[in-house]
């Protein structure tokens, strides 16, 4: 027998469910459009503090699951993806700038920071990037903001234990999470050029000045440690060649206890010689 309530009571507490959803989604997008509008406000304020024409942009490099990661914010209602980047205080050298930056966006303190190229093209500017944004967000913003015009970016890249940060998400960022190196998602402005030229001098950089082990834990397997050779440099290595060759160099220091989790006989765990121990 046809029972009216069974399909109409449902029905009512489903549009009553939907009408509040809209609602919400409506008061959040207006919520997020006044935080937008409020930071461009605070950014025109703030232009007195900041050196003109001058941003920062860090390539923020991890080590995970044998890939090699960049940590990217996603620009919020676009599929686009950003650097870490910011300005310059008038009273802050460039360096502490970077570190700031980073510390606000990974929640670490030491970490290690190399500068690495100046990117100051002409007809570089964040212009037609800035003015999707306040498009798409309804935003009213005077075209002499100081935020669309040319900019000189400091390229610096920073490499971090992939484990030990906790990404955090700016005021134009929709997510920042990591991604594949192989695998980069859509990037703004000028931004898959940066890391091109990171890569490059992080590849450079391998030998020269050992950085990779800033990728990796403290302790860690020959395996592992050759696995982010390879992976850095998108090349397979001969594991006896490769093993000599670091032992040779006198930079690692075998711990007394091995790697519980192989299946077969554990390897041994290494560490890093601090610069100390090395003298």
């Amino acid at each position: 027998m046809f029972h009216f309530d069974t399909i109409i009571i449902p029905l009512f507490y489903f549009i009553k469910f939907y009408v509040i959803f809209v609602k919400n989604s409506g008061i959040r997008l207006r919520e997020e459009q006044m935080t937008l509008n409020n930071l461009f406000t605070q950014l025109q304020k703030d232009e007195a503090n900041y050196i003109p024409h001058l941003s920062i942009d860090c390539v923020i490099f991890g080590f995970h699951a044998e890939q090699l990661k960049v940590l990217l914010p996603k620009l919020k209602f676009l599929e686009e993806w950003t650097l870490a980047g910011g300005y310059v205080l008038k009273d802050e050298d460039i360096d502490t700038a970077a570190l700031r930056i980073l510390e606000e966006r990974t929640g670490l303190k030491d970490i290690y920071l190399e500068q690495f190229q100046v990117f100051g093209k002409a007809n570089r500017t964040t212009r037609d990037t800035m003015k999707k944004i306040s498009t798409v967000n309804k935003l009213e913003i005077d075209e002499s903001h100081w935020i669309f015009q040319r900019f000189i970016s400091i390229g610096y890249y920073a490499l971090v234990d992939f484990s030990k940060v906790v990404t955090k998400i700016g005021g134009f960022d929709e997510s920042c999470e990591w991604y594949d190196i192989r695998h980069l998602p859509t990037l703004a402005f000028d931004h898959a050029e940066i890391i091109k030229k990171a890569l490059e001098t992080l590849r450079f950089m391998l030998d020269t000045k050992l950085i990779g082990f800033n990728l990796l834990p403290e302790t860690f397997t020959m395996k592992e440690l050759q696995c982010l050779y390879e992976t850095i440099l998108d090349k397979p290595l001969r594991r006896d060649n490769f093993q000599r060759k670091m032992l040779s160099m006198d930079i690692l220091e075998r711990t007394e206890k091995k790697f519980t989790g192989a299946a077969n006989k554990a390897p041994y765990l290494y560490r890093f010689k601090k610069v100390s121990e090395k003298e």
